[in-house]
């Protein structure tokens, strides 16, 4: 969760999520509310208006069972103004689209302002679907790019892999590098530039040093 303090209330014997209506005895910053109502029982309750635990916001309608880490939160003050949360502890499903054609957007999550985290602490995450597009938008250098980070491996498997890069492109290992072909292996450049360490020591007809030596400090 983005806010780890979100009130996970437990309702009453009636239902009820308790009394939130009335800010901690002593506190002038507690959130205050005289018009709150309640409606449920054991199994489960509805509250608008309720206060959440910590007094800091407003729950505009609050939806919980009789489990506490089960609810439904529309805030509606203070720091998660406008903020909608569920807190579940199985699963969490979406199902939609099944009236649509397959050229429809039948899902759309679309963040006006600010970051999309997708995070699974304890698993995977999995992408599926009959195409998948990665599309960055974005300009100055800073903007517009897809990176891919791994701690361990990077693995790309597929009938044919083409990448076409319109300034430059660079592969670097400070490891083993290979390049393989079981059939035929093409290489075209209009000029041919190929060096070794040797150049360190002495340098070639050609040069050749500076770029050792700064192929050597790469990352």
């Amino acid at each position: 969760m983005a806010d780890s303090k979100i009130e996970k209330n437990k309702v009453d014997v009636r239902g009820r999520p308790p009394d939130r209506t009335q800010p901690p005895t002593g506190s002038d910053t507690a959130k205050q509310n005289y018009t709150a109502i309640t409606y449920g029982n054991d199994k489960g309750g509805i509250g608008f208006g309720i206060i959440h635990q910590p007094a800091d916001v407003t729950s505009s309608v609050m939806l919980q069972t009789s489990d506490a880490v089960h609810s439904f939160f529309l805030d509606g003050d203070g720091k998660r103004k406008g903020w909608t949360t569920s807190i579940g502890p199985g699963n969490f499903q979406v199902e939609c689209g099944s009236a649509n054609k397959e050229a429809q957007e039948s899902l759309m999550l679309n963040a006006k302002n600010g970051n999309i985290t997708i995070k699974a602490n304890n698993g995977k995450i999995r992408i599926e679907g009959t195409d998948i597009e990665l599309i960055a938008i974005g300009e100055g250098g800073s903007k517009g790019n897809i990176r891919l980070t791994a701690s361990e491996n990077i693995s790309a498997d597929s009938k044919k892999i083409v990448m076409n890069a319109k300034a430059s492109y660079r592969i670097a290992t400070s490891g083993v590098g290979e390049v393989v072909a079981k059939s035929i292996l093409k290489c075209y450049g209009s000029i041919f530039k190929m060096i070794d360490d040797s150049v360190v020591e002495k340098d070639s007809k050609n040069g050749g040093k500076k770029d050792a030596e700064k192929n050597n400090t790469c990352p």
